[in-house]
């Protein structure tokens, strides 16, 4: 058992599917399985596990992670074309590690080059889990350094895979700046995340998700880019290759598939789900 399939493949055992809603899976000493459903359930598997928290090369929904996030990529460059004729001079640089694949993606459905430009710490983690906003900044300061020679004079299309507080962005456009970089323009993988998640990710409150209180011209202005452009739900989920039903979207629209009572009560109005590019 476990929590993805890349755990699997590192130790050579044999991948046979995914546990499914309200079953208990029972394994003995002696090796034999036992399943038992225990109740109906109805699957929803959380997106944000493809845009941000599942490792590349695990599968979801019998589809390679890396892929899907190529194909946000792709989609993400039909929505968003650059705005400049000089595309020579364009060049795409993720934010890694998790973007990597939808900037790889983008850039090769335009026919641009990319360039992995941000060097990002081995030894500093996932900055959005921290407990407080000063331990995040702190890990700010020392995840992420810029190749100055790889964005100097560039038209930079910036990718990263969602915002969540917008803690990471404005340094790193600064940072691209001071290397000489001639524009920034930012682009989103995902869906502007407007809405708290209530089983197990850490975005417990709305105040905290700058999507929640900010315009996309608010956000824009704050990380100083020359333009920032998100994905849109509905091509995201088109990007999956499986409908919005078997998805938990909550994070973007703020419709929870399993009550979460008075808590209700911590956040605004839902957003009626927009499948519009």
């Amino acid at each position: 058992m476990a929590s993805e399939t890349c755990g699997l493949d590192i130790i050579d055992a044999d991948y046979l599917r995914e546990v499914r809603p309200g079953e208990l899976v029972i394994m003995s000493e002696d090796g034999t399985i036992e399943t038992r459903q225990l109740a109906e359930g109805e699957e929803k598997l959380d997106i944000f596990e493809l845009v941000y928290f599942a490792r590349h090369d695990s599968l979801l929904y019998g589809q390679r992670v890396n892929e899907v996030r190529r194909r946000f990529g792709e989609q993400l460059a039909e929505q968003h074309p650059p705005t400049t004729d000089n595309l020579d001079n364009i060049v795409v640089v993720p934010v890694p590690d998790t973007s990597i694949p939808a900037a790889e993606g983008y850039a090769e459905q335009l026919g641009l080059r990319h360039r992995q430009a941000i060097v990002k710490s081995r030894y500093i983690g996932r900055t959005f889990l921290q407990p407080t906003q000063q331990q995040r900044h702190r890990q700010l300061r020392r995840k992420h350094n810029t190749i100055p020679e790889a964005v100097e004079g560039k038209d930079v299309i910036m990718i990263d895979d969602s915002i969540v507080r917008l803690n990471t962005l404005p340094r790193l456009v600064e940072q691209a700046s001071a290397a000489g970089a001639r524009s920034i323009s930012v682009l989103i993988a995902s869906p502007p995340v407007r809405f708290p998640d209530f089983y197990g990710i850490d975005t417990p409150k709305q105040s905290e998700l700058a999507a929640a209180h900010m315009t996309v011209e608010d956000m824009r202005k704050t990380i100083n880019a020359k333009y920032l452009g998100f994905l849109s739900l509905g091509r995201m989920v088109a990007a999956t290759n499986y409908p919005a039903d078997k998805f938990n979207l909550s994070c973007f629209t703020g419709e929870y598939p399993i009550s979460i009572g008075t808590r209700m009560d911590e956040i605004s109005t839902p957003i009626s789900m927009e499948f519009a590019d």
